[in-house]
């Protein structure tokens, strides 16, 4: 059996994605239950499909200094760092604890690969990358934490996480494992993920995008629409900051049943669920609100929709914000995670945007419009392709007092 862990302060954290730049530009498109999808405007060849597409990120060059790691996602995770004094907070605990002592642990899916494919597309006449592309670090899957480490001279564990749509969920376990076991005093978590030929394209081709906005968990959903999105959280002993919010529990499962598609009873994201639980202290009933992995493909939302409406009582809310933010991959969990943190933060559970007809499988715990109410416990799922499953619990410091 898991024994509960020690909770830890969420200290510091952030988002960035087409809702907006920081937290309350989220809370108030939740609020307003305004989307940030669109019709595809970046892919170079056309694509029917709507996009959760980050304004400004092409005027938001790097600093000189970090040139060499210029590309469009490491311009969003700096974009995203610069939001409500994340940055400030990052270099504080590096000059509290010693750069040693902060872990940098990311998730992504996808990293820089859009600026290797404007390289190919750009090949000189004898087949090599242009002279302004020879830049190998941005070529690389571990380019996002390099350039991290790099801009913000972290020299503690630093780890890229690649686990597909549970990348930057999985990042809050190892940073909990890292700090339990004395290795580190705090570690920066998070993960970005940005639009590319090769995401939208590669997802076309296994029919999963919609040619409308997604609608998570409605009957008639026809598949996903794909986002980008930067997110941060700055973890630490709950000592540090004993009013910050808690990350609770932790669960992590891979049940390898197939490449593309969820074990059609949801056994390994329910192991995930339970073992968070577990290592919450929790019960199901004390869960107020679960932000939903729901990305509106059909197998997904129907393995997810079952398996909350056998495992949580009617008094638990739940939820998908896909319909605000399109699926943002591997930056999917820091940016549900930030949504779960602002539910607790600010009493709010998002409704289910996009999803009017409910499918059958849906139980009374979905919440189809926002709902103003006390969350002490917000849970969020995370389940990526080849049964990457992963499952966060967040509490008010109250809670845990």
């Amino acid at each position: 059996m898991l024994q509960p862990i020690a909770p830890l302060a969420v200290s510091a954290y952030t988002a960035t994605s087409a809702l907006g730049r920081g937290r309350e530009a989220h809370r108030r498109a939740i609020e307003a239950a305004r989307t940030g999808l669109r019709p595809n405007d970046f892919s170079l060849a056309p694509l029917e499909c709507w996009v959760g597409r980050v304004d400004g990120v092409e005027d938001a060059s790097l600093p000189a200094p970090l040139a060499v790691w210029e590309c469009r996602n490491n311009r969003l995770a700096w974009l995203g760092l610069n939001q409500d004094g994340f940055l400030d907070a990052v270099l504080a605990a590096r000059e509290r604890y010693g750069a040693t002592r902060v872990a940098l642990l990311m998730g992504t899916s996808t990293a820089s690969i859009g600026a290797t494919e404007e390289a190919y597309r750009r090949l000189d006449p004898d087949g090599g990358f242009p002279q302004d592309m020879l830049r190998p670090p941005i070529h690389a899957p571990h380019s996002l934490a390099g350039f991290l480490a790099e801009a913000l001279q972290l020299e503690g564990p630093c780890l890229t996480i690649s686990t597909a749509c549970s990348s930057s969920a999985k990042v809050f376990a190892s940073a909990e494992r890292m700090i339990r076991l004395g290795l580190v005093d705090a570690a920066l978590v998070g993960g970005v993920d940005t639009l590319c030929e090769s995401v939208l394209f590669g997802f076309n081709a296994l029919e999963l995008v919609s040619r409308a906005p997604c609608r998570p968990f409605d009957r008639a959903r026809s598949g996903i629409s794909i986002g980008e999105a930067a997110g941060f959280a700055l973890l630490e002993r709950v000592g540090a900051a004993p009013d910050a919010p808690r990350l609770l529990g932790y669960g992590e499962a891979s049940d390898a049943h197939h490449m593309s598609t969820p074990h059609p009873e949801g056994l390994g994201a329910e192991l995930a669920l339970r073992d968070a639980l577990a290592r919450a202290g929790l019960a199901p009933a004390q869960v107020d609100y679960i932000n939903l992995h729901g990305t509106a493909s059909l197998k997904n939302d129907e393995v997810e929709a079952a398996l909350i409406a056998r495992a949580f009582p009617p008094t638990t809310r739940a939820s998908s914000t896909k319909g605000f933010t399109g699926h943002t991959l591997g930056a999917a969990g820091i940016l549900e995670a930030v949504v779960a943190l602002l539910s607790v933060e600010h009493g709010l559970v998002p409704g289910n945007f996009g999803g009017e007809d409910p499918d059958p499988a849906c139980g009374p715990q979905f919440a189809w419009s926002n709902e103003a109410r006390p969350i002490n416990v917000a849970l969020s799922n995370s389940f990526g392709f080849g049964g990457n499953n992963a499952c966060l619990a967040f509490a008010r410091a109250e809670r845990t007092a």
